[in-house]
Parts: structure tokens; C-alpha cells; sequence
């Protein structure tokens, strides 16, 4: 059984992580599998927004600890080499896809499964999900980007409580928080989701992908930097034909087709 699967509907590409019967904790065929996926994502043209949801009742639970147990009966292996292959090249493909990324929480979000779904561009969880970092319990530091996203999105103390208190938060708190982008009743997650992933699909993708970079460089750059960097990309953005599409169809009063392009 595949631990990945994906299909694309409408300029959507839906990436569902499937081992339901392990909560889809990742092992590492499953991360490159998701890592071939995002690439695929970047390079289709069809392609022009993104969705990772879970099967079953857990959105993912993170790494699956068998994996890493019977890997360190290797005195070679280090859990370092689990989270450089694993998870550190899944987040930066999120995080440079050039189109939305959307994360689709309907239950735990736990461990390095909670920092993926925040490094998504949108999250949108179902009223009955719950995010947990988990690390603490078992003596590690949160990896996936954790302890860079976490402080950036709900403030260093509330970061602090979520690793060291290490407790369960509601998709409500994490809405508090700003972890997340909107609450959805659990049995309207999937059609609010569908909704807003193929307006995304519609819209100036070239334009999308451009503020993506503009966001992940300026979180390491000065203003002055930055506001030259926002003069570069708009330029950049000035030159597509969603630009052209976008100006010409306010002139004339109708709605724009936008080609993402």
C-alpha cells in the first residue's frame, strides 16, 4: 500500500498521507515519496495549488519511532540523518513551492506532523483537531522547523510553553495563537477546503509564488533589503501575463481569466 497518494482535480493537487493504521507517522520511504510529490507540484504547469491531508482519523503523528529504533541498532546512524532526509527537505519544498500550499487538519496533528501542517501556507483544521508538539516526552528539541516557526507565529512564550509544558492545543487555541488560519466544522472541513483550494488554483500564480519568496527571504534580511527585494519581485510580477490579465479586466469592468502564467 502506497503511503502517499495524489491526484490532481481542477488545479488542485491533493497529497494525502496513508498509513491510517499508524496515524500516518512518516517513516523515511514515506518522506521522499511526499518530497517526489511537492517536486512534481513545482514543475506541472496544471498544478497550481497544493493540499496535504491524512487518511483516517489522524492528520500525521510524525515519525514513527519503530523506524528509528531499529535504525539505531546502527552504530553509524544518527537521528540527525532521519531529520536531514526526512523532514528538512520536506519543509524547505513547502516552503519554496511556487504555488499555495494548503494543509487539511482533521485530527492529530503531533510532533514533526504539527510543524509540517505550520509550515504550510494556509491551515485549515477541523473543529475536533488537536496540534501537539510532543518532542519533550521523549527528551528531543522540535524538529520540521519547529523552533524557527513556532516563536515567528504564536511569540517566543507561548512557543516556550507549547515544547516545554507540551500540551495538548485545540484548533481553537492554535487559531488564538496564530498557528493556524481558520476552524471549520469537522464535517465541512473537506468541501471548505476543496472551496478555497480551487479558487487558489484560479487565481495569479505567478504572483503567489513571488510573495512566497518575498516572505522567507525577508525573514532573515533588513527592511532596506527587503523593500529593495519587493521592488525586483514586483517587477518580476509586472511581466507575467496574470499582471496583464489582471490590469486589463479592471479597465473593463469583468472578471479576470487568469492563466497562472
Amino acid at each position: 500500500m502506497d503511503a502517499i497518494l495524489s491526484e490532481v482535480q481542477n488545479g488542485v493537487m491533493w497529497i494525502t498521507l496513508h498509513r491510517p493504521e499508524k496515524y500516518n507517522s512518516f517513516t523515511e520511504p514515506m518522506a521522499l515519496q511526499l518530497q517526489t510529490e511537492l517536486a512534481r507540484a513545482g514543475s506541472e504547469e496544471t498544478v497550481r495549488c497544493v493540499v496535504i491531508r491524512g487518511a483516517g482519523k489522524a492528520f500525521c503523528a510524525g515519525q514513527d519511532l519503530a523506524e528509528v529504533t531499529l535504525r539505531q541498532q546502527d552504530p553509524d546512524y544518527s537521528i540527525a540523518d532521519t531529520v536531514r532526509i526526512s523532514y528538512n527537505p520536506t519543509v524547505m519544498a513547502i516552503q519554496n513551492l511556487s504555488k499555495p500550499v494548503i494543509a487539511s487538519v482533521q485530527g492529530m496533528a503531533a510532533g514533526a506532523g504539527a510543524n509540517l501542517a505550520f509550515c504550510c501556507d494556509l491551515v485549515f483544521a477541523s473543529s475536533e483537531a488537536v496540534f501537539l508538539q510532543a518532542f519533550g516526552k521523549i527528551g528531543l528539541i522540535p524538529d520540521s522547523g519547529g523552533t524557527w516557526l513556532l516563536p515567528r507565529l504564536a511569540g517566543r512564550a507561548r512557543a516556550n510553553a507549547l515544547y516545554l509544558l507540551d500540551e495538548k492545543v485545540t484548533a481553537a487555541e492554535a487559531l488564538e495563537m496564530g498557528l493556524i488560519s481558520r476552524v471549520v466544522d469537522a464535517g465541512q472541513l473537506e468541501e471548505v477546503v476543496r472551496s478555497t483550494a480551487e479558487r487558489l488554483a484560479s487565481m495569479p500564480t505567478k504572483g503567489f509564488g513571488l510573495y512566497k519568496k518575498a516572505v522567507m527571504m525577508g525573514a532573515g534580511q533588513s527592511l532596506e533589503k527587503q523593500l529593495e527585494l519587493e521592488a525586483v519581485l514586483q517587477a518580476e510580477a509586472g511581466k507575467t501575463e496574470d499582471y496583464r490579465e489582471g490590469v486589463a479586466a479592471f479597465l473593463e469592468k469583468r472578471m479576470p481569466n487568469f492563466t497562472g502564467q
